[in-house]
């Protein structure tokens, strides 16, 4: 049986009642029972320990040594449940405690990362456990508070709140284009080196879209690519489109700086690599937040809402 089961709880609470009002009498007033159901309990915790703890007589009621002692532990294990539920109450409002963070690799690592330096000077009391990685975390199970994820979500039981779009875009460094003539259409890419990210649900196809307008439907169109330096690491990719070894697809987060730095030149610009999707937070539950997991989800929305690499217009 477990210590804090509600038949124990019950006999417990009963124990602490009779200590402070004297008598089953009153101890019923004070827990909204019938005295001869605390008298139950009562018999009841006695025969489960094994031991008198209250002696009876018509007209009072006497603990015993062992009900004493008995009495005072409970107490003390009373105080303690109370200050643990105003620390945790406190927690929901203070700025302190633990994160523990599930961020993705490659974005972390340029993106984030500098976000997490300025929310710990800001807020010194939290501490960050924060866990760099591509895989998808089972938040809930493995006992995460929040996680980034990036692209379309599928687990209902968690809360997203939308940081900003996401989206994957084609590009090639000038040196390239000026070996090889740059493609006019998605079909064009198969005459192409094409680096190839190997964590892509489809590699080695490439679906480019091209959004909806006014008056003209959303086109998508699947392209078999082939390349020279097939990697999971988009860094490495990225490196090697810089050099001018081939066309590289990635996300605007990943590209676009190397696009504005004038490393990269984006090609068959109107066609997206997929959908476009979201970059999210994600956390087991929106109810009972900590005070640290409120200012934590304030601090990285504002952030992300000015993210440099979002051009005003893409």
């Amino acid at each position: 049986m477990d210590i804090l089961d509600s038949q124990r709880t019950d006999e417990l609470a009963t124990l602490l009642a009779l200590a402070e009002q004297g008598s089953f009498a009153a101890a019923g007033r004070s827990l909204g029972r019938h005295p001869s159901v605390l008298s139950k309990r009562m018999q009841a915790l006695e025969r489960r320990l094994g031991v008198r703890l209250v002696e009876r007589t018509t007209r009072q009621l006497h603990f015993t040594s062992e009900g004493l002692r008995l009495v005072e532990k409970v107490r003390q294990a009373s105080d303690l449940i109370r200050e643990a539920e105003q620390e945790a109450a406190q927690g929901a409002q203070e700025t302190q405690g633990r994160l523990r963070l599930s961020i993705p690799a490659s974005m972390g690592r340029r993106w984030i990362s500098p976000m997490l330096a300025d929310f710990s000077l800001a807020y010194p009391e939290v501490v960050l456990e924060v866990e760099y990685s591509d895989r998808i975390v089972d938040i809930v199970g493995e006992r995460f508070d929040a996680a980034i994820r990036i692209g379309h979500l599928s687990d209902s039981r968690l809360v997203a709140t939308r940081l900003c779009d996401q989206y994957r875009l084609l590009c090639a460094s000038s040196s390239y284009l000026e070996r090889h003539e740059a493609p006019d259409r998605p079909a064009d890419l198969v005459r192409h080196n094409c680096l190839g990210y190997t964590g892509l649900l489809d590699f080695p196809q490439w679906r480019l879209v091209q959004p909806a307008g006014k008056k003209v439907a959303s086109v998508a169109e699947s392209v078999r690519v082939s390349g020279s330096i097939l990697s999971n690491d988009n860094e490495a990719l990225l490196h090697a489109a810089i050099k001018g070894v081939g066309i590289i697809a990635g996300s605007d987060w990943h590209l676009m700086p190397s696009i504005h730095a004038g490393e990269l030149v984006r090609i068959l610009p109107q066609w997206t690599l997929g959908e476009a999707g979201g970059i999210y937070l994600v956390r087991p539950s929106g109810q009972y937040n900590t005070g640290a997991m409120k200012a934590f989800k304030q601090w990285v929305t504002e952030a992300f809402a000015a993210a440099p690499w979002r051009p005003a217009d893409r």
